[in-house]
């Protein structure tokens, strides 16, 4: 027996939960996990429902796309580990977390692949019997670079692709083919400190704690929708190197914490924010 992620965004009505419900148990489905949610601000509704169950998802999906209001969002799928390519350029303290946990299972996911513009993290990637691409920069433009990038990842054909610690920015025209499926680990609680340097903006304004927050990524440079944040606390005798030491611990955590809740598919896009389920 099997179980299935169903995630419903519409807009909300009285009986939603009855309607959606009463469809499962006529199909002999166990229901093992609910959450609901209405924003009440724009009125809408958003579940998700873990069940078990034998069932033709197909037809299961049209009987309850059926009752829901018009420009509803459905996804109805398997419960099972990602797919994904993860991109790097000489940092390796987030990659090296998620390397850890896919070798020792705690990722749900399989991370098909890393990309890099440097061979600086070839050798320790390849340790776990992770394929490994290097695709300088050097002598290319933007777009054709992100052209050799985009060929490589599409071979993989990911669920989602990780920057981790991927210090590029990609054009619109790339992150387009991609509609929230890049997820990116900034080193800074968004949206202060965006950009390059964030430690240093942060010293420079004499903060008292640094952050970082994954997040979605889109045309806006780090102004996707925010997955998870977290923060650690500094004081006035750590320099900008001295915060970024911390700042690696906390980003490689919520980097993690931010995959999970993606992974075990928690949560829904609305507009320029998330909603955690």
């Amino acid at each position: 027996m099997s179980n299935y992620v169903l995630k419903i965004d519409c807009p909300d009505e009285k009986g939603l939960v009855h309607r959606i419900s009463g469809i499962l148990y006529h199909h002999g489905l166990n229901m093992v996990e609910n959450d609901e949610f209405v924003d009440r601000e724009t009125s809408h509704f958003f579940m998700r429902s873990v069940f078990a169950g034998n069932l033709n998802i197909a037809r299961v999906k049209k009987e309850v796309e059926a009752i829901l209001p018009e420009e509803s969002q459905i996804t109805f799928s398997l419960q099972k580990a990602k797919e994904i390519v993860v991109l790097a350029t000489r940092e390796y303290h987030c990659l090296g977390d998620l390397l850890m946990r896919h070798h020792f299972g705690e990722l749900n996911a399989n991370i098909r692949s890393v990309i890099s513009n440097h061979n600086t993290l070839k050798d320790f990637t390849e340790r776990f019997d992770i394929p490994y691409h290097y695709i300088p920069v050097e002598n290319l433009g933007k777009e054709e670079h992100e052209k050799l990038v985009h060929d490589c990842i599409r071979q993989y054909k990911p669920d989602y692709i990780i920057l981790a610690k991927y210090m590029r920015i990609f054009t619109p025209s790339f992150t387009v083919k991609y509609p929230c499926k890049i997820i990116n680990i900034h080193h800074s609680f968004l949206p202060a400190f965006v950009g390059a340097r964030p430690y240093q903006q942060a010293y420079e304004r004499g903060v008292k704690m640094i952050g970082a927050s994954a997040h979605f990524v889109n045309e806006n440079l780090d102004e996707g929708p925010i997955i998870h944040q977290d923060v650690s606390y500094v004081n006035h005798s750590q320099d900008a190197r001295d915060m970024a030491k911390v700042g690696r611990d906390v980003e490689r955590l919520v980097l993690a914490q931010a995959l999970k809740l993606v992974f075990d598919d928690r949560v829904f896009v609305h507009g320029n924010k998330t909603v955690i389920l």
